[in-house]
């Protein structure tokens, strides 16, 4: 049972001119959306596979953008490899492209480095007056926009708190990150808090995009619980992860519902598709002449705790009805 709508879309290829609804003057505009880990091919077509596209996509829709009659969607994806972004961007500007959507702080920082001029819309940013990419929140400046998400620490202390809620009797939970996701602020809260809840966190490091050795790790150390990073890399491989956890049967905490729906045992985060679903109306605002340094950065206003029924029933797991009763999806 879902008991709050999730607003998902994005859409598709390149095209020609045409056009009505949100388009001035017959123009066709060329928006551009730059995704850090994932793959392309799951970014494209008018509804497409990948979450967060889809959505952002179908917020261009409900504002009246048609791809190929009043806009191009220029699909882009640093698929992991951060140090792509600069030459991604700067592809971009050679387009013209007229606003880029982007995600994440390294991804936001690349761009403003490349230009001062073409409008950048984050899509989901750390602290982005403390990481430079914004004077201030309410009046950010410059050629930046969009949302932010430096609520991160305490969203993550939540979700730890959540778990151990669910499971009362769990003493050591692993918590599987790359090495900036160890050392990040966001980790350091988690661990502050994890004496207070009275568990113990065993952090488990694998490189970007490689987890064969880590799982392997836990499956040897059988903690009570999995607790995996929020970063996007855990995203882009949603299914290898709950894949793996699946099949070493233990308990799993996650920050994307996506997770929760693949057979995690339960998440809680951000909302991110709702993120991505109000990046949109930056660049229908920016389109239409706004100045993105005249907008003020929003931050999310949706957050979601999914609780996986048949994935408790497999592990043996009876969870507290308080619990369920504050969930906002239940999967059975």
């Amino acid at each position: 049972m879902d008991r709050r709508a999730f607003v998902t879309g994005l859409g598709a290829a390149l095209a020609a001119p045409g056009g009505a609804g949100a388009q001035q003057g017959g123009r066709l505009y060329r928006v551009a959306l730059v995704l850090t880990t994932s793959r392309v091919g799951d970014m494209n077509g008018l509804d497409p596979v990948h979450p967060l596209a889809k959505a952002f996509v179908h917020g261009l829709r409900a504002l009246g953008y048609s791809e190929g009659q009043n806009v191009i969607v220029e699909r882009r994806s640093a698929e992991g490899r951060e140090e792509r972004f600069g030459d991604i961007v700067a592809e971009l500007v050679r387009l013209k492209a007229d606003v880029i959507v982007i995600a994440g702080t390294s991804g936001v920082r690349a761009a403003k480095a490349v230009t001062a001029s073409v409008p950048i819309v984050m899509a989901a940013a750390g602290d982005p007056v403390g990481n430079g990419l914004v004077q201030s929140l309410a009046r950010p400046g410059g050629n930046v926009t969009g949302l932010a998400v430096g609520v991160g620490s305490e969203v993550e202390v939540k979700r730890l708190q959540f778990l151990r809620d669910m499971l009362p009797g769990i003493s050591r939970i692993a918590y599987l990150g790359t090495k900036d996701d160890l050392e990040s602020e966001w980790t350091k809260s988690i661990r502050t808090a994890a004496p207070v809840l009275g568990v113990t966190l065993v952090p488990i490091q694998h490189p970007l995009n490689h987890y064969t050795d880590a799982f392997a790790m836990v499956g040897r150390l059988r903690p009570d619980a999995i607790f995996v990073s929020s970063s996007p890399a855990s995203f882009a491989h949603r299914r290898l992860i709950v894949d793996a956890v699946t099949r070493l049967q233990i308990p799993s905490s996650f920050a994307y519902r996506d997770m929760a729906e693949l057979g995690g045992l339960m998440s809680y985060g951000v909302n991110f598709a709702d993120l991505y679903r109000r990046a949109a109306g930056y660049v229908d605002k920016i389109l239409k002449g706004a100045q993105p340094g005249e907008l003020p950065v929003e931050q999310p206003t949706k957050y979601e705790l999914a609780v996986n029924l048949k994935t408790a029933k497999a592990l043996g797991l009876t969870i507290p009805p308080s619990l369920l009763l504050r969930a906002d999806q239940v999967i059975e």
